[in-house]
């Protein structure tokens, strides 16, 4: 099974890049989407094979997430079940017999970290979501994270030191995350890779430069990597600020 992860920074500008060949040459099981900006009526996308399962923000224009699946799942839910934190469209949830897909889009903490506590909020409901999944069957959970977790994982550490995605509360909650029972899925398989980043800064040609940052994942529930059979990037994929990252799993 081919699972692809992709923050598309607006579905609809990417659907004027391209998407749908991309869509068609990933040839995937699960595309999982984040930053759709959609509302809900707003665009026609006709994926055939496909189920479309979407999580629409509240605000117009503005974050969002959504699956595409060949596999009818057992069930769906939207958000994770806490009314603060369901208003932004933020989560997908697909249950199968084997275990259960998550696709994410974690809330930035913005310029300064002025959203620093909200984000603090959001990660403990989040793993605390993730672990009652857990408790049941093992978990797939993708998404752009919005966290670069050790400095290996982005171009510039020392000069993004505090900045928004590298500041030391937002690592560490990516660490209590991992050592709650998940595995980032790409690291373990090449724990020494660098220059390897899913988001690059539109600014000073920093993709054309590889100046980026790797905050789009794959986790899986620790007991569950055995499956794991790819965990890759695909930085040569244009039409967002974003890659798609993959995994590919053998059941």
């Amino acid at each position: 099974m081919r699972f692809i992860s992709w923050n598309v920074n607006g579905l609809r500008a990417v659907l004027k890049k391209g998407f749908e060949g991309i869509f068609s040459t990933l040839d995937a099981d699960f595309f999982c989407l984040q930053e759709t900006k959609l509302q809900a009526g707003q665009i026609e996308l006709s994926l055939p094979g496909y189920e479309q399962y979407w999580c629409y923000a509240e605000k117009k224009g503005y974050s969002g997430t959504a699956i595409f699946t060949r596999h009818t799942p057992l069930s769906v839910s939207y958000g994770l079940g806490i009314p603060e934190h369901d208003t932004e469209g933020r989560a997908v949830t697909l249950e199968y017999a084997d275990f259960y897909l998550v696709c994410v889009y974690t809330p930035n903490s913005q310029d300064g970290l002025r959203r620093i506590d909200y984000r603090m909020d959001w990660e403990d409901a989040f793993r605390a979501y993730l672990l009652a999944l857990d408790a049941k069957k093992p978990v797939i959970v993708c998404g752009d994270m919005n966290v670069a977790h050790n400095e290996i994982d982005l171009k510039n550490p020392s000069a993004n030191h505090n900045n928004p995605g590298f500041s030391n509360a937002e690592r560490a909650k990516f660490t209590e995350l991992l050592d709650s029972g998940f595995t980032d899925t790409f690291r373990r398989m090449y724990p020494e890779a660098r220059d390897a980043y899913s988001w690059w800064s539109y600014r000073a040609a920093a993709r054309e430069r590889n100046v980026g940052w790797r905050i789009d994942y794959f986790l899986v529930s620790d007991r569950f990597y055995d499956h794991v059979s790819r965990a890759y990037i695909c930085p040569e994929i244009m039409g967002s600020d974003h890659c798609p990252v993959g995994l590919d799993i053998m059941l």
